[in-house]
């Protein structure tokens, strides 16, 4: 459910099937847009919009990929989405191809933004590359590759490893008190005082140490949902 970054490079005059590169060429049409136009057209989608997924996506009707009815000539109705885009930067542009960063959340097809943004333009557009370079805070410049671990030893490689409750940073700290974590520990529910916000949060003990998921409950209490074993 976390917020992700792409780095996408758009090819505008050119409409293809399946929105990218791998597409069947299908309109053509000529360029003659600056990059003032083009900026000013990205700032439109920027915010809480409606997006249509493609047809040439993974998402299930009726059990199976909508780009498999695509292969097949078969278009399918699909319900729009509302998505947030909360940043599009600008980094190159030249003459029909521009490069942007898109910040957005989960469910953006960048694809399909890149179709839109052609289409406000006129002429027509399409992706021809696509990286995400961040998901939930894990920036990609910070990955370690494959040959660069095998060439570690196993302390190098622990020594890498992130906390767990790095990966859900963004969810409601709670610090439960010595009681409260002995009860939530043998898996019941317990009070808290001052007002816990809804959905999943966080829990942690006096000295800090996560102890693992809970939620809270219709009568007020937090409940645990997942815990991990207690380091010493």
């Amino acid at each position: 459910d976390a917020d992700k970054t792409y780095h996408a490079t758009i090819k505008l005059g050119v409409i293809t099937n399946t929105g990218d590169a791998e597409g069947e060429v299908l309109v053509t049409k000529p360029v003659n847009i600056s990059q003032a136009q083009f900026e000013s057209a990205c700032a439109k989608f920027v915010g809480e919009i409606n997006q249509t997924p493609p047809m040439y996506s993974a998402l299930k009707h009726e059990g199976k990929a909508l780009y498999e009815y695509a292969r097949a000539g078969v278009d399918i109705e699909r319900k729009v989405r509302q998505i947030t885009i909360k940043n599009i930067s600008i980094h190159t542009f030249e003459v029909d191809v521009a490069t942007i960063t898109v910040s957005c959340s989960k469910g953006t097809y960048i694809r399909t933004l890149a179709e839109d943004i052609g289409l406000a333009l006129g002429c027509g557009a399409h992706l021809i590359g696509l990286r995400r370079i961040e998901t939930a805070g894990y920036l990609l410049v910070d990955a370690v590759k494959i040959e660069q671990l095998e060439a570690l030893s196993q302390e190098q490689r622990d020594a890498l490893l992130l906390p767990v409750d790095s990966a859900i940073e963004s969810l409601p700290k709670i610090v439960l008190d010595a009681d409260a974590e002995h009860f939530v520990m043998q898996g019941q529910a317990v009070w808290q005082s001052g007002k816990t916000p809804e959905g999943d949060l966080r829990l942690y003990s006096e000295n800090n140490q996560f102890l693992g998921l809970g939620f809270l409950q219709d009568d007020g209490k937090i409940a645990p949902k997942r815990l991990i074993q207690k380091t010493q």
